[in-house]
């Protein structure tokens, strides 16, 4: 029997024009039940404009973030899989495509797209900047956490709607930081992952900090960390874990 998919893009600020283009490739490419935008602090124009595209349109009055607003978009979905793809299209519509067939096709309960796999075809570099907080970030990554990848952050992943019911109770990050917990804690649910390598170019004309966002991040490494690791009941962060007031999870707030 053939899944269902629906794919959310989180958008902030976006390019309307490069949005159109790419809901209709992801159309194309992808062929989903559902794309859902999830649209943050917009102008009555540019929400009049995405209105119009072959999209499921939700608005917040203020910026939420990242995790948030694709928190919202797949609370929101009914489809067999869940997918999402940042605003931008950095991913192209056909890498979208290769990164949801794996869950498709039954043989991982979440993928996760790639721009640092050996395999991956990067056609656009990013600045030395930001390449190299990228790169150490993602050296960082795959020695604190349990799950070893080439890259936690590239906009492109999918899942079961049976893995995001084991894993959505466990989110908290609303921002960029989203994805890092999103792996690190379906790994430690026992959640089959696979990476896919994609084609990627970079946007320079992201409004994304570099340094503020990788500071950001790396906050949310070592959260997402221990988190992990309380979930597989592991003695040290057990005793670590203090009693203390926390924030609800994601799916408990209103992100409206």
């Amino acid at each position: 029997m053939s899944r269902s998919v629906g794919v959310v893009i989180p958008a902030y600020h976006p390019d309307v024009d490069r949005l159109g283009a790419y809901v209709r490739a992801l159309h194309e490419a992808v062929g989903p039940e559902e794309i859902r935008v999830e649209l943050d602090a917009a102008t009555p124009d540019v929400r009049d404009r995405i209105e119009s595209l072959p999209v499921t349109l939700h608005e917040a009055s203020s910026r939420r973030g990242k995790g948030a607003a694709i928190t919202a978009g797949f609370e929101a979905l009914s489809t067999d899989v869940l997918a999402f793809a940042d605003a931008d299209g950095s991913t192209p519509a056909t890498s979208i495509a290769d990164v949801i067939r794996p869950v498709v096709d039954g043989d991982a309960d979440l993928a996760a797209g790639s721009r640092r796999h050996p395999d991956a075809t990067v056609q656009s570099h990013q600045t030395v900047a930001r390449r190299y907080l990228g790169d150490g970030f993602a050296w960082l990554a795959r020695r604190l956490l349990d799950i070893h990848l080439y890259d936690y952050q590239c906009g492109a992943k999918a899942l079961t709607s049976d893995a995001w019911d084991r894993i959505r109770p466990h989110l908290h990050e609303p921002g960029f930081a989203w994805d890092i917990e999103l792996l690190a804690v379906a790994d430690a649910v026992g959640c089959r992952i696979v990476e896919v390598p994609v084609v990627w170019e970079d946007r320079p004309e992201s409004t994304v900090s570099p340094v503020r966002t990788t500071l950001r991040l790396a906050r949310g490494l070592v959260v997402s960390r221990h988190r992990a690791r309380l979930l597989r009941n592991d003695r040290l962060h057990s005793l670590l874990d203090r009693p203390r007031e926390s924030t609800p999870a994601l799916v408990d707030r209103d992100h409206r």
